[in-house]
């Protein structure tokens, strides 16, 4: 498996829980989790593959330490490197922004020359809109902590099972 790193910003701890979770099932080390305040070129260079996690606040925000995390990412070049995405919404509350930090991220990194991989079919999940969906699809995993907790572990480990296909 390529060298692969999994960065999550956290606020509440339930990003950083469901990065931990995707990193044990791909088989990460635990030394190459890092939290997204913690990021730099030096760090991203390492990997070949990265997972990027963000929750997503108020009204579509990403979590406040990925803003600048985007600023490195963007300011690199990452030809050659896979990209794919998670993060934690809540569908209930926020059923028109339904994981939107993932769209941002997403957006964001469109010019860095990565690979994006990772799309997950919206018919499991209840919302309205969100900038995530890209050609019908999610540009990576949803994770609803608050309403349907109960899928999330079967949700990951689908998601992971499509990951190891592509890594």
């Amino acid at each position: 498996m390529k060298r692969t790193g999994v960065f999550y910003g956290s606020t509440t701890g339930a990003t950083e829980e469901v990065a931990g979770k995707i990193a044990s099932r791909l088989g990460v080390d635990e030394g190459d989790v890092v939290d997204v305040a913690n990021l730099t070129e030096d760090i991203v260079a390492q990997y070949e593959v990265l997972i990027l996690g963000s929750s997503t606040w108020g009204d579509g925000d990403l979590q406040d330490d990925w803003y600048t995390g985007l600023v490195i990412l963007r300011g690199m070049d990452l030809s050659g490197k896979k990209v794919a995405l998670f993060g934690c919404g809540d569908s209930e509350s926020y059923p028109n922004q339904f994981v939107d930090a993932i769209g941002i991220l997403y957006e964001g990194l469109q010019d860095t020359g990565c690979t994006f991989f990772g799309a997950v079919d919206t018919k499991d999940y209840p919302f309205s809109d969100s900038k995530a969906v890209v050609n019908g699809k999610f540009v990576g995993l949803p994770v609803d902590e608050i309403n349907e907790l109960e899928k999330t572990d079967e949700r990951i480990d689908r998601w992971v099972a499509s990951l190891k296909e592509e890594i």
